[in-house]
């Protein structure tokens, strides 16, 4: 196992630190774990710990949001026909899902799609505009993809049709004649949070249009509001609710950040689906062995105010959409048709969703056959083939690997071997395509802007982006890909990171520390479950090896007089020899709880095991 570099934060002012933790009444480690993740008064701690809808913003300081707004009424109005576009992943199905679902209540003259991998490739197509026009639609609203298919929309501009873009990746040069460009991103767009999902960009778009026929805002603060208008904002909330099981599952799904406005609509989302998921949600979660118990009545009328507890054998977190939802849904546009993810998220109807979700879990299974053989060849290839000894990065190609699952592969790469990966498979219009993945240390966007004319295609973020080039262009972009990530490192070989929040001792654990930990959830990106050292820890003999390669151990200080606490290290069980002799060993962990067989407890989640010397 690759050894890792532990990082103790120390990004935080010690008195403030203090002078929050006596505000609030709370020790210094939770204190300190809240100045690093940018709240530093009462107030922020107020909101932080209490997220409200109210905390959203206007979504009018949008740029191009009026445009949109004024575009879709007059769309309505003229009974034009409107499309709906989004990508194939969990991001723009659900974004589709979301804003379709919305504007066919108003509007049966609406349609959706969704292109097709294989044939279409990645965002906006002109398959898809070819579609548009042969069915007589004149609106199209493109979510999670667009802001970079300049050429595309010029060409549905000259079929009579307007495009409306909603995109939440990183502009060109150029940004679209589109009737309104939907995208924090922007340079000159003041919106202020601009982290948002492409489905989160889909919710803001029915935000405005329903808080326009209203006469009321979701921002605004209930006690500015008099009494008519208090009640008008509650129908506008419990009208909003209903969508954002959607804009959790893909703020999760899309790996974007869980601070600020998302944190927010993760908070509800995720209530939502812990009190009254839709019938396709529903139907993925008993393949994660989730399953609902019976509700009362209020479980199943009232989501818009208390937590509910009893509704799930477990509630539901960020990280079970993540690895129980997510795959699912993806699965069929890797494999089949992400059509069928729409339809999943769309229906009512209990017996249509179960029907789906039995066959995007077979895709799912397939998925999972598919992306193990060609992680098994790629891993393969890079012990045995000398190219690739030395290399600061990793770039593989196999015509034969299927274009749906080079993403999770090149995810899985950069676990193995700490490398920023491209995996590339043929593509369309006899074009090489891939996924690229990248390391907390490189911007893989960045470098692929650097690449731009060897490229056809790319777009993306930071750690992650899809691209495409000719044959002819491989092997230069290849070479330059490498010499940019030497040259970002410094022609050092870069070193796995743990990002430590704090030190702990385990008499500190205790039930109000616990209890006040859990309300930093949603986790996920910039929100991460705090990571904890504790040091001088030994085994108390019970350590054991199990399922494949995990180590599973008790820990116990040698300093402190506390109760031992269960650790499970996941593909650690190299260590079990060493732990067994009884050497002293620091701890880097997560603090999580356990289920099982209906009993939870608190379990150290092993990140790393340093050997003390």
């Amino acid at each position: 196992m690759k050894e890792k570099h532990w990082i103790i934060r120390e990004d935080y002012d010690l008195e403030t630190v203090e002078k929050l933790a006596a505000s609030l009444g709370v020790d210094r480690i939770i204190a300190t774990l809240l100045v690093e993740r940018g709240v530093t008064t009462f107030e922020e701690a107020r909101r932080f710990f209490r997220p409200g809808l109210d905390q959203v913003h206007d979504p009018f300081l949008m740029k191009g949001m009026k445009e949109a707004i004024a575009r879709i009424n007059e769309a309505i109005e003229k009974q034009e026909r409107i499309m709906v576009y989004g990508d194939y992943d969990v991001d723009g199905t659900s974004a589709v899902a979301l804003v379709y679902s919305y504007f066919k209540d108003l509007d049966r003259n609406i349609d959706f799609y969704i292109p097709d991998r294989e044939r279409e490739g990645y965002g906006i197509s002109y398959q898809g505009i070819d579609y548009a026009k042969e069915t007589g639609v004149k609106l199209v609203i493109a979510l999670d993809c667009g802001i970079k298919a300049t050429e595309e929309v010029q060409y549905a501009k000259q079929s009579g049709i307007d495009f409306i873009i909603g995109d939440h990746h990183l502009p060109g040069d150029e940004v679209p004649q589109a009737v309104a460009v939907l995208d924090p991103k922007q340079a000159d767009c003041p919106y202020p949070y601009k982290e948002l999902s492409g489905c989160g960009i889909g919710f803001k778009i029915v935000e405005a249009h329903l808080e326009r026929k209203m006469g009321v805002r979701l921002c605004d603060l209930p006690e500015q509001l008099d009494e008519v208008r208090r009640a008008r904002q509650e129908e506008l909330k419990l009208k909003l609710l209903k969508y954002l099981d959607l804009v959790a599952v893909s703020i999760a799904s899309d790996i974007v950040p869980i601070m600020g406005e998302n944190r927010v609509l993760a908070f509800f989302g995720l209530r939502v689906l812990n009190t009254k998921p839709r019938p396709g949600i529903e139907a993925i979660l008993k393949y994660g062995h989730v399953d609902r118990r019976k509700a009362d009545a209020a479980d199943q009328t009232d989501t818009a105010e208390k937590p509910k507890t009893g509704y799930f054998e477990k509630e539901l977190t960020i990280t079970d959409l993540v690895f129980l939802v997510g795959p699912r849904i993806n699965a069929a546009g890797r494999i089949r048709s992400a059509f069928d993810s729409v339809r999943l998220m769309l229906t009512e109807d209990v017996n249509i969703a179960r029907h789906l979700a039995d066959d995007i879990n077979n895709y799912n299974m397939e998925r999972k056959e598919l992306d193990t053989a060609a992680t098994e060849e790629a891993k393969r290839r890079i012990e045995k083939d000398p190219f690739y000894r030395g290399r600061h990065s990793l770039v593989l190609y196999d015509p034969g690997w299927h274009r749906g699952v080079v993403g999770i592969v090149a995810s899985r790469i950069v676990e193995a071997y700490y490398k920023p990966t491209i995996v590339f498979t043929k593509g369309s219009d006899d074009l090489i395509t891939g996924s690229a993945r990248s390391i907390n240390e490189f911007d893989v966007h960045e470098a692929l802007e650097k690449c731009a004319d060897l490229l056809e295609h790319f777009g993306g973020h930071r750690c992650a982006a899809g691209v495409s080039l000719k044959q002819e262009n491989m092997k230069a972009f290849v070479e330059r890909f490498e010499r940019l990530v030497q040259e970002s490192s410094g022609g050092k070989e870069a070193v796995p990171e743990v990002e430590v929040d704090a030190e702990l001792g385990f008499s500190q654990i205790t039930p109000k520390f616990l209890r006040i930990l859990k309300q930093f959830a949603p986790f996920g990106p910039e929100n991460n479950v705090p990571v904890f050292v504790t040091r001088e820890l030994v085994d108390t003999g019970n350590a054991r090896v199990v399922g494949t390669n995990h180590l599973k151990l008790s820990a116990i200080p040698i300093a402190e007089r506390t109760a031992p606490y269960p650790a499970i290290a996941f593909q650690m069980g190299e260590y079990i020899s060493r732990v067994r002799k009884g050497e002293r060993f620091d701890l880097c962990y997560q603090l999580e709880e356990n289920y099982w067989r209906g009993k939870t407890e608190i379990q150290l989640n092993v990140k790393d095991i340093r050997f003390c010397e």
